[in-house]
């Protein structure tokens, strides 16, 4: 059985350092100062669509910040289970890579390309010198976590907006796009050794205990007996019988970008999630395999960013497919409704279709546009998705205020977002490509 009750102590103090040491806690702030810029990008673009100022941005920043140390502490508990340390695993070459490879693509940001350009590297000429297993497992469970946080979160905060779908028809949708900071304990081999006598039993395969202070941090070091099947991804022993390990804090920050056009938010981030952490226990397993067989780290390799593209064009074919925020021959259907607003008073929400204002029946934006332009006081009907029924409910204005709702577009709007993720040097090339 895992020693939770061992292992958390330590995990508490290893990630308490990350608020209460000051070098850390810069570099923790500095990360949610990040995540708080996008989310006042985000702000900016509903702002675009609704003319209304962003409100409740440090709300959402808390909300990351808190399932973010969930986030974090689901990381640790995961890295130790499977046994995997942050030594050998090239997480040095990850992060200068990634940021180079977004330069190309925004999407090749994410851990996938980097490391499973760095493991083929590694396999095919030996630089830079890594433990293949090991950067695939960090990249694995990384993307394990972040399944858990769309899950839980990846709805929140979806943002309106219109795009052109694969027919070059502009229909409407939302931008998903959440940012969580990371706070991990992560585990560090510091030595290997025969060991100190009297080691404590705590399982078939584990054995740990506290001896002393490890030079990393202030945390105690931990002396770890491998055992049968424990740890998943094995560190080379030599002629020794224990290894050291030591916990570190480590940092990060991990984003979600998708788009929710074929079902609603709430139904896009669950499908999201169940296929990404469909592919991070895909990788797991082959870092794991690789381990114990080293030609299998080929195809641990090539999964890793194949892998990761498959689930992108999974996604983005299910969505533009079969859109159904377009426009309904009958009515006018919604987009998004402004919470508080008398649109959403009235019960109006996303996918509802407004049929009468006032027993006149709307088509069209313009039509709806020009009833609420006559009316001051409003009776609309409308079809509830949720309900599967007409609804009529009475509207109250208050001077110069909004219905509060976004309708789908027509099709043929002028204004709606790029779905290209290119970078700067894809589009220099793009530029340079047609010069005459």
């Amino acid at each position: 059985m895992f020693p939770f009750a061992d292992i958390t102590p330590l995990l508490a103090e290893t990630l308490a350092t990350v608020f209460t040491e000051t070098d850390l806690s810069n570099l923790f702030l500095l990360v949610v100062a990040i995540v708080a810029l996008q989310y006042y990008r985000i702000g900016k673009a509903k702002e675009r669509f609704f003319g209304l100022k962003p409100k409740g941005i440090w709300r959402d920043v808390l909300i990351s910040v808190v399932l973010g140390l969930l986030g974090g502490i689901l990381a640790s508990y995961l890295m130790i289970f499977v046994g995997l340390s942050l030594s050998g695993s090239g997480l040095i070459y990850l992060w200068p890579l990634a940021i180079l490879l977004m330069l190309i693509d925004v999407r090749f940001m994410c851990f996938a390309y980097a490391g499973g350009i760095l493991a083929l590297s590694s396999l095919l000429f030996g630089w830079p010198d890594i433990r293949v297993p090991q950067i695939l497992g960090l990249v694995a469970i990384l993307h394990m976590v972040e399944a858990f946080l769309i899950l839980v979160s990846g709805h929140l905060g979806a943002v309106p907006t219109y795009f052109k779908n694969s027919e070059g028809k502009v229909v409407g949708g939302f931008a998903l796009q959440k940012f969580w900071p990371i706070p991990m304990a992560a585990l560090v081999v510091v030595g290997h050794t025969n060991g100190p006598s009297g080691l404590i039993s705590m399982s078939d395969w584990l054995e740990l205990v506290r001896q002393g202070k490890s030079s990393f941090n202030t945390q105690d070091i931990l002396f770890i007996v491998p055992g049968d099947w424990w740890p998943l991804l094995r560190e080379n022993l030599g002629k020794f019988e224990h290894i050291i390990y030591s916990l570190m804090p480590v940092i990060a920050g991990l984003g979600y970008g998708d788009l929710a056009a074929a079902r609603t938010p709430v139904q896009k981030a669950r499908i999201s999630s169940v296929i990404l952490g469909l592919y991070s226990l895909a990788l797991l397993a082959l870092a794991v395999l690789a381990d114990r067989t080293p030609a299998i780290g080929f195809v641990a390799a090539l999964f890793a960013p194949l892998g990761h593209e498959l689930v992108i064009h999974l996604g983005k074919r299910m969505e533009l497919s079969n859109p159904i925020y377009q426009a309904s021959p009958q009515g006018v259907k919604v987009l998004d409704v402004i919470p508080g607003y008398p649109a959403w008073q009235a019960g109006i929400r996303s996918g509802d279709i407004i049929v009468e204002v006032n027993g006149m029946s709307v088509d069209s934006r313009q039509g709806l546009e020009f009833a609420l332009g006559v009316y001051q006081g409003l009776q609309i009907t409308y079809y509830s998705q949720r309900e599967k029924l007409l609804i009529r409910e009475g509207v109250e204005f208050l001077d110069k205020q909004m219905l509060g709702l976004l309708p789908v577009p027509e099709g043929n709007e002028g204004n709606y977002m790029e779905l290209s993720t290119q970078g700067p040097i894809s589009r220099w090339l793009n530029r340079l490509c047609k010069r005459p």
